[in-house]
């Protein structure tokens, strides 16, 4: 559970399936401080929000049920109709809208239902909290970028400071692998790696799950995501199936043992200097 602060009123969100969900209970409390529910109901009920609610689950909603919002379509603007949020979620099948009890309880809403009821509650809270929202996104994307760089940081060093061992350096396909026409470039690949298909491993390896891709070496995985770009420049060339697996081949050994020569020679380094 994550807060922002929106002119001086602590707003908080949280994450659902990489969806962000918005307390509009925390936003309802800039209007009014301890009649926040009210407020929810009384924006739920308005016809043009049922409006809204409703297009907006039939757009991001499979499971919504069409049948049961139009019957609250159709009583909206009565002056006897009213609506919680509990009820909408239960009888539509709602999943813009939440309602959480407990420690951090309230109701919170997909951010674009967010920013919507923030727009009928102060068109200058809507700004602010839209600013202040992206601010704190902009914030976690610079942070996600320096976590991605931290951790190809790490493969690299594992490239250059792991032992690799003489069995993972490929073994040179004979002529018939090599003619031999595979049904998928998935497996050109993991011919020219690995020295067998996807099906040919899994009959060797029926206790495992996953695939030979899931087992390999960081090594082996920085390989491939080479041998895919040059492979797919192959094919652009126009370079036949076999003539590409014999030169993919021959790359993945050269890479290879360019990995495990730099490995070796800095354990060496390494001892020297202890």
């Amino acid at each position: 559970m994550a807060k922002i602060n929106v002119m001086n009123k602590e707003i908080s969100f949280y994450t659902v399936n990489e969806d962000d969900y918005i307390c509009i209970t925390d936003i309802a409390k800039f209007k009014k401080e301890d009649g926040s529910d009210d407020i929810i109901r009384n924006w739920i009920r308005n016809r043009n929000t049922i409006e809204f609610l409703g297009i907006w689950e039939q757009l991001n909603n499979p499971d919504f049920k069409p049948v049961e919002f139009d019957g609250f379509r159709k009583t909206a603007g009565l002056n006897s109709f009213t609506l919680t949020p509990k009820q909408w979620i239960e009888t539509t099948n709602a999943i813009g809208i939440i309602s959480k009890s407990g420690r951090y309880g309230g109701t919170y809403a997909h951010k674009d239902i967010a920013f919507e009821f923030a727009s009928w509650i102060s068109v200058e809270f809507k700004l602010y909290l839209i600013k202040e929202f992206q601010r704190l996104k902009d914030q976690e994307r610079k942070q996600l970028g320096w976590d991605i760089r931290r951790n190809l940081a790490k493969i690299n060093y594992r490239i250059h400071t792991d032992a690799i061992k003489e069995n993972l350096i490929p073994a040179k396909l004979s002529k018939d692998q090599i003619n031999y026409i595979y049904a998928s470039e998935a497996d050109i690949l993991n011919m020219a790696l690995f020295g067998t298909t996807a099906a040919q491993w899994r009959d060797k390896n029926p206790d495992k799950k996953g695939n030979i891709r899931d087992y390999a070496d960081v090594s082996q995985l920085v390989c491939l995501a080479n041998l895919e770009n040059l492979n797919a420049l192959f094919i652009n060339e126009g370079m036949p199936q076999e003539a590409r697996l014999d030169r993919l081949n021959k790359i993945a050994i050269q890479q290879m043992r360019i990995l495990a020569d730099g490995a070796r020679h800095r354990m060496l380094e390494g001892k020297n200097n202890e």
